[in-house]
């Protein structure tokens, strides 16, 4: 862990740009440190990308939009490690759509929420192909 969906209006984005708006997220995840440690395993990164092509938003205006962000993490991090996550992730979405934002009416959210191991399975690779 920690994976993060997105779900976004098709009227949103093209591919491209969602494309770069899921690599500058998951860098952000990479990124993220507390105590010099890193808070998520690398090879535990996923950011997925879903577009609704059916929706309705608010009154009905065409040429609103929206993009909700939903990140998945397993407990044991601080209050602070995810307000700091976040925060750091809430602001690359912002800054993504600022122009879009300008524009027309968009809703953005995110939210995170935290799992116990109980009721989760799981068979990866990935940790250990990336300590090499």
């Amino acid at each position: 862990m920690p994976h993060l969906t997105l779900e976004y209006s098709a009227n949103l984005a093209d591919e491209k740009s969602i494309a770069m708006l899921c690599r500058k997220l998951a860098q952000c995840l990479d990124a993220q440190r507390e105590n010099d440690q890193r808070v998520f395993p690398l090879g535990g990164i996923r950011v997925r990308a879903l577009r609704c092509e059916q929706f309705f938003i608010a009154d009905g205006n065409p040429e609103a939009a929206f993009l909700h962000a939903n990140l998945k993490i397993g407990a044991g991090r601080s209050e602070h490690a995810k307000q700091a996550t976040g925060d750091a992730l809430f602001d690359i979405i912002k800054q993504h759509f600022a122009d879009a934002f300008d524009r027309h009416g968009l809703a953005l959210s995110l939210e995170i929420n935290e799992f116990s191991e109980a009721g989760t399975w799981k068979h990866n690779n990935l940790h250990a192909r990336l300590k090499g």
